[in-house]
């Protein structure tokens, strides 16, 4: 055979495989990943999730909502919702998987088969998940409750103060990156007042439990029976005042939370709002994900 043949036999030989690396797929594209683990102030229907996800990180960036309703820092672990989390952390296939973690509201006293004890089961709770994390090959950041947007004599009630306080002395003693949603809320909802502050719910309030807002004291919202659209509505009741907070532990049972107005979860609005606000502070919190975020 002369060489000229050898050529064009060893050219058609080499055609396939050329065209096979054209067409084979390309190399995984990396892009980071961000696990959402908390309860309904964070979930899909009554939390700021929704709208981080859709509306505050890039294209590239996978954003998995796992946060559920009713949930606390002990019961989220022990109904398993925690090891489907830690699954999305082991998967692999991101440049970095970051978990952001927030409890509280559930940990509180009165939710039996939720609430936590403040002093060393809550935090010995946090530390675990931040080590467990971290273990996995994740990237933990904490982020301290969601206030709620009760007021008595035109302050804001912080009942979630000393729950946002433990999160904050573990991120210091774990070292871990921090989003202080607690006090970013609480100043933004003190500062917006009892009334305005109604527009982040799930649904309008009852007339008259926006009419008592206006004292400067919420009254509990389920104390009336939601109003009839188009209907008259009558003066309140003039026997003993309704109690000045709302009853947290009867308003906020397990699982998904009824679209009503309360003073806890929030609707469109008042996701968009503090979603807002987790994005930015978790820019400053973790720099190398600045660019993935969006204002």
């Amino acid at each position: 055979m002369s060489p000229k043949s050898l050529l064009l036999a060893a050219a058609l030989l080499a055609a396939p495989v050329a065209a096979l690396a054209q067409t084979a797929d390309p190399a995984p594209f990396k892009a980071p990943k961000i696990v959402l683990v908390g309860d309904s102030t964070t979930a899909v229907q009554g939390g700021w999730g929704p709208s981080f996800c859709g509306k505050h990180v890039t294209s590239v960036v996978a954003c998995i909502n796992l946060a559920r309703g009713g949930r606390s820092s002990g019961n989220y672990r022990a109904e398993g919702s925690w090891a489907l989390a830690m699954h999305e952390i082991r998967s692999g296939g991101f440049s970095d998987t970051y978990v952001l973690i927030q409890f509280g509201h559930n940990d509180q006293p009165g939710k039996p088969g939720r609430s936590t004890e403040l002093a060393t089961e809550f935090p010995a709770n946090l530390k675990r998940y931040v080590e467990e994390v971290r273990a996995a090959g994740g990237k933990p950041v904490l982020v301290t409750p969601l206030t709620r947007r009760q007021f008595k004599d035109g302050k804001l009630v912080d009942d979630l103060g000393p729950w946002a306080e433990v999160t904050r002395k573990i991120a210091t003693e774990t070292q871990t990156p921090l989003v202080d949603l607690h006090a970013l809320s609480t100043a933004a909802v003190q500062a917006i007042g009892p009334v305005e502050a109604m527009r982040f719910a799930q649904s309008a309030p009852d007339p008259r439990v926006r009419e008592a807002a206006r004292s400067g004291t919420t009254i509990e919202a389920r104390f009336y029976e939601p109003a009839i659209p188009g209907a008259t509505v009558p003066p309140a009741p003039p026997p003993a005042p309704p109690p000045p907070v709302q009853n947290n532990a009867a308003a906020e049972p397990m699982g998904t939370p009824k679209a009503a107005f309360d003073y806890t979860h929030l609707g469109h609005e008042g996701a968009d709002y503090f979603s807002t606000m987790v994005a930015k502070a978790l820019a400053d919190a973790v720099p190398t994900l600045r660019r993935q975020l969006l204002p």
